[in-house]
């Protein structure tokens, strides 16, 4: 870990950045600390030093990777939420898939942005969810977007029989866990398959998947 002790600006944002990769993380600090409103006042390379620089002292905001080589940063995010609340988080991540996008949010960050971002974004990024908004990288807002719109194509009901499909259950099987016809089920099976526009099972699943409906 690496702690930095400089007095507290009252105009800067102060940052903490969470990378196992301790050459991107100097890289950040050298770009973020070029910037006349954000500053770098530490920096961790696991979840467990992590966990030290926030018991020293609470940034801003805290850039947090989801790879470390002793933890998860999705799994982090409600334990720091729950400890620290005035803590905004700001995932900064080479992971693009939807489903991880949507379990980080859930899990509590307050933005989401890829690494290949333009320096100017991930910079809007922290000043964003600072001041208590949701930022969402240009890549990741699309994403998102496209999910929205597909999940609106699809009742609850598709979506409940969609999830059993990808545990791998039967239609019969489907059926009793729903309370439901088998014929019903093989319908709800017929107009997912017409939505997603696939020919087989697997196919099925992997656009489910891709879209993050599962």
């Amino acid at each position: 870990m690496n702690q930095q002790n400089s007095p507290r600006s009252q105009f800067a944002i102060e940052v903490a950045i969470v990378d196992d990769h301790k050459v991107i993380a100097d890289g950040l600090e050298m770009l973020i600390n070029g910037s006349d409103t954000v500053r770098v006042i530490g920096k961790a390379y696991s979840a467990a030093e992590c966990r030290e620089l926030l018991k020293a002292g609470q940034p801003d905001v805290l850039l947090l990777d989801i790879s470390m080589p002793d933890g998860n940063g999705i799994d982090l995010c409600p334990e720091i939420k729950r400890k620290y609340p005035q803590v905004k988080i700001l995932m900064l991540t080479s992971y693009g898939e939807l489903a991880t996008i949507t379990q980080a949010l859930d899990a509590g960050a307050d933005g989401y942005i890829l690494k290949n971002a333009m320096p100017e974004e991930l910079l809007e990024g922290i000043r964003v969810v600072a001041e208590g908004g949701r930022f969402l990288c240009d890549r990741v807002n699309s994403l998102m977007q496209n999910y929205e719109k597909h999940l609106l194509d699809f009742t609850r009901r598709e979506l409940e029989v969609l999830r059993y499909i990808r545990e791998g259950l039967t239609s019969t099987e489907i059926a009793d866990k729903l309370f439901l016809g088998f014929e019903t089920i093989r319908g709800y099976r017929k107009d997912l398959y017409i939505k997603l526009n696939a020919h087989s099972t697997r196919e099925l699943i992997s656009k489910a998947v891709e879209l993050g409906l599962v």
